[in-house]
C-alpha cells in the first residue's frame, strides 16, 4: 500500500525494503529490550499488555475493508515534507541527493520514513503478543527477526497471498485476543508453551482454509443497467 501510494519503481523497492529491514532489527531490539525489563520490574503491565491486545484485536475485526490509512497522513512523512529540502521526484534509488551545492533528501527516503515508523506500530502489537507466549529474551528477539528477514525474502509473494486470504485478519483478531486473556489470566491459570502455539496455527489455518472454501462474493460484479422509460 505505501509503495503504490507513493509510486514508487519496482527496482527501488528492494533497496527501501532492505534498509526499513535494518531499522526494523534495531527498534525491535529496543522494544523487546523495553518491555521485557518493564515485564520484570512491575509484573502487573501483564495486565495492560493484555488490555490492549484484545482492544487491538476488537478494532482489526471491526475494521471495515474500505477502511484504508493514508501513508501520506504520516506524521514522519508530514514532518519530513515541511522541515527537509526534498526533490520534486526519485533519482534512481538515492535517500540523497545533492544539487547546486545543497544537500537534498529524495521522495525515497520519505518512502523509508513512513515504512520504518509503520513497523513501530506493528512492533506495539506483537511485542506484548509474544511476551504472552514466552518470557526467554532470544528466542523472542530472534523469532521477531527471522519474520521479519523471511517478510523480506517473501514480500511479493505474500503480498499477492493475502489478498486470496479474505478472512485472515479476523483469524489475527482471534489470536490477539486469545493471548490477551492469556496475559490477563496469567496470576490464575497458566498455558504451556506448545499449547499457545499450537492453538496459534489452528487459528490461522482454519482462516486459511475458510478464506479457500467460502471465499467472499465480490461486490458490484454484475452491474444492472437503468432502464430507460423514454423508449417505447
Amino acid at each position: 500500500m505505501i509503495f503504490s501510494s507513493f509510486c514508487v519503481p519496482s527496482d527501488y523497492q528492494h533497496r527501501v525494503l532492505f534498509w526499513g529491514i535494518i531499522g526494523a532489527i534495531v527498534m525491535r531490539g529496543v522494544f523487546i529490550g523495553s518491555g521485557w525489563a518493564i515485564l520484570n520490574a512491575l509484573h502487573w503491565v501483564i495486565y495492560i499488555f493484555g488490555a490492549f491486545l484484545i482492544y487491538t484485536a476488537l478494532k482489526i475485526a471491526t475494521k471495515k475493508e474500505e477502511q484504508e490509512s493514508d501513508p501520506r497522513k504520516n506524521l514522519l512523512f508530514r514532518l519530513g515534507c515541511k522541515y527537509l529540502p526534498v526533490t520534486d521526484d526519485y533519482r534512481g534509488g538515492k535517500f540523497f541527493t545533492k544539487e547546486n551545492g545543497r544537500r537534498l533528501a529524495t521522495p525515497l527516503f520519505l518512502v523509508l520514513l513512513v515504512i520504518e515508523s509503520t513497523d513501530v506500530v506493528f512492533a506495539v502489537d506483537s511485542i506484548p503478543a509474544i511476551l504472552s507466549i514466552t518470557p526467554d529474551l532470544f528466542i523472542i528477539y530472534t523469532s521477531n527477526i527471522f519474520a521479519i528477514l523471511g517478510l523480506r525474502a517473501l514480500y511479493f509473494a505474500i503480498a499477492g497471498l493475502t489478498k486470496k486470504l479474505a478472512y485472515l485478519s479476523y483469524g489475527l483478531a482471534a489470536i490477539l485476543a486469545l493471548l490477551g486473556v492469556k496475559m490477563i489470566g496469567s496470576h490464575w491459570f497458566e498455558v504451556p508453551v506448545p499449547v499457545s502455539l499450537g492453538v496459534v496455527v489452528g487459528i490461522l489455518l482454519l482462516s486459511a482454509l475458510a478464506s479457500r472454501l467460502w471465499p467472499p462474493k465480490k461486490k458490484g460484479f454484475f452491474i444492472e443497467e437503468p432502464k430507460d422509460d423514454t423508449k417505447s
